[in-house]
């Protein structure tokens, strides 16, 4: 067995790629045109117009797609170097940092699996919102924050991305579940130093929730402003009455805020467990790469947990036929 085999099939196992091998060949399937696609594309630029030789003639890639897909899905479940891959394939770094390249786009484009429906994908907030209006699903937001390298100094907007709360450089992402913590959708990826809020304010969640008045929402006290600009619909821990602090106040009373709080945290746990499940990935819990490629890193790893999550057994039944919305952004 040449050593490119042999890696094709030791790094093909889910403890490297972090999915089934049915999943893994769903993927090949689903991407490989896609890719090919961007190739003939990006050649047919270079070129600048047809190509002179018939198909398949000229230089062979040093690696065929299934060999980038599996890199990059390692590298994503575990952080593992570009030098390392390439010892494995016998191929130099920049081969494997050119695959991961290319492959990461397509797998952050894909979206987010939908429960119930084979197909059909959530891209943007628009999608997410008309999903939980038609088949009326209440949602669960939460914001999570990864640790990433420090900007040089003397560099503009180092401070930028200093989070207040974990006290480290961060990356912020908003992850939506429904009530079984299954990712719907995650993105609006800022500094750390940006609120939670804001960062998905920025976003248009505002005029989201605007546009379908019959979605509700369970949020933390991070989201208390949007909570108290929509009241019918957003959800969020009841703040504590005054006269609580006292050492005279009724017992009923500081159990009855506790048992409120204690309820509302049950509600809105799940997204906890969606964000939990993202962090199992190697990247979302310290990632090491350039900050820039974060987002893209992020909603790839996203999706393919969403694939996952998708599959478990639903607690009710679907409302209505749902057909694919627009992918235009908000």
């Amino acid at each position: 067995m040449t050593t490119k085999e042999w890696a094709r099939a030791a790094l093909s196992h889910p403890a490297f790629t972090g999915i089934s091998h049915a999943h893994l060949g769903g993927l090949i399937e689903e991407l490989a045109g896609p890719w090919t696609a961007r190739c003939e594309s990006a050649l047919h630029e270079r070129r600048g117009g047809k190509r002179r030789q018939q198909p398949g003639a000229g230089p062979k890639h040093d690696l065929v797609f299934t060999d980038r897909l599996l890199v990059t899905l390692v590298h994503l479940r575990t952080q593992l170097p570009h030098a390392a891959l390439a010892e494995l394939y016998g191929l130099e770094r920049s081969t494997i940092t050119r695959a991961i390249g290319e492959i990461r786009p397509l797998l952050a484009e894909r979206g987010f699996a939908v429960p119930d429906r084979p197909g059909v994908r959530l891209r943007t907030l628009d999608d997410v919102f008309a999903y939980a209006s038609a088949e009326d699903v209440k949602l669960r937001i939460d914001g999570t924050e990864t640790q990433v390298r420090r900007p040089r100094a003397h560099r503009p907007g180092r401070c930028a991305f200093v989070s207040g709360k974990k006290k480290q450089n961060t990356m912020k992402t908003t992850t939506i579940s429904d009530g079984q913590g299954r990712t719907l959708w995650s993105g609006a990826d800022r500094p750390g130093r940006i609120h939670d809020q804001t960062a998905l304010r920025t976003e248009g969640i505002a005029e989201q929730l605007r546009l379908h008045p019959r979605v509700k929402a369970e949020v933390d006290e991070g989201y208390r402003g949007l909570a108290n600009e929509f009241p019918d619909q957003v959800s969020a821990s009841p703040k504590k009455p005054k006269g609580l602090e006292d050492d005279g106040a009724p017992l009923t009373e500081r159990y009855a805020w506790r048992e409120m709080r204690r309820r509302q945290s049950s509600r809105r746990i799940c997204v906890e467990h969606a964000n939990a499940e993202h962090k199992q990935w190697r990247p979302l819990q310290s990632f090491l790469g350039r900050r820039e490629h974060y987002p893209a890193t992020h909603r790839a790893i996203a999706g393919l947990v969403s694939d996952r999550a998708a599959q478990r057994a639903t607690r009710r039944k679907p409302s209505s036929e749902l057909v694919p919305v627009s992918t235009t952004a908000c």
